[in-house]
C-alpha cells in the first residue's frame, strides 16, 4: 500500500511540475470541487476549536458526529450512493476536523498569548455552515461517483488536493487534515 501511494504521489508530482512549454494550465480535476469543499470544512475547524477551547466542551462530540453520519447514510441511497461508503467518507471529514482542533489546542496551550479571544457561537454560527458544506459534499460524492471508481482516482485526487492547498494557502496542519478528510474518497482504493 505504501509503495502504491508513493507511486501515485510521484506521478502527481511529475504532472504538476512538468508542464509542456507554452502549454495552457492543466484543466481542473473533476475532483476539485470535492476537495475544495473538504478544504472549506477543514478551515471551519479553526472556528470550532476557538468555540471549544478553554471550555468543558470536548473536541470529540459523539452525539453530533452520529447525527451527521445517520443523516448522510439516510440521504445516500436517494443520490445513488452506498450508505456505508458515504458514512465512511464523512467519518473522515469529522476526523480531519479533529486533527485541526487538536493541533490548535496544542499550539494555544503552548502559546497562550496566541489563543483566541473571541469564542464563535458553535450551534448557531458554525454548525449551519458545516451542515451546508456537508450537503455540498454529499452532492459532489454523487456527482463524482464514476470518477472516484476509476483507477486514476488517486492521481486526480492528489492533484485536486495540491490545488486546494495552494488556493487556500494551508498550513502543514491544515494540509494534513485535508489529506485525512479525503482518505476514502476513491472507491475501492
Amino acid at each position: 500500500m505504501r509503495r502504491r501511494f508513493t507511486t501515485v504521489l510521484l506521478t502527481a508530482a511529475v504532472l504538476l511540475t512538468a508542464p509542456a512549454a507554452g502549454a495552457a494550465p492543466p484543466a481542473p480535476s473533476a475532483l476539485h470541487p470535492l476537495a475544495e469543499l473538504s478544504g472549506q470544512r477543514v478551515q471551519l475547524a479553526n472556528k470550532v476549536a476557538a468555540a471549544k477551547f478553554g471550555t468543558p466542551q470536548p473536541i470529540d462530540d459523539p452525539a453530533r458526529e452520529q447525527q451527521i453520519l445517520d443523516s448522510v447514510a439516510a440521504k445516500a441511497p436517494g443520490l445513488g450512493l452506498d450508505p456505508a461508503a458515504a458514512a465512511e467518507f464523512f467519518r473522515d471529514q469529522i476526523e480531519a476536523n479533529k486533527v485541526v482542533q487538536r493541533g490548535l489546542y496544542d499550539y494555544w496551550t503552548a502559546n497562550p498569548e496566541q489563543a483566541p479571544t473571541h469564542r464563535p457561537d458553535l450551534p448557531t454560527g458554525i454548525r449551519p455552515v458545516i451542515d451546508r458544506i456537508n450537503e455540498g459534499l454529499l452532492t459532489e460524492l454523487a456527482a463524482t461517483s464514476a470518477v472516484r471508481a476509476r483507477p486514476s482516482c488517486e492521481v486526480r485526487l492528489v492533484l485536486a488536493i495540491r490545488a486546494v492547498d495552494r488556493e487556500l494557502n494551508f498550513s502543514e496542519l491544515h494540509q494534513r487534515a485535508l489529506r485525512r478528510s479525503l482518505d476514502s474518497a476513491c472507491e475501492g482504493h
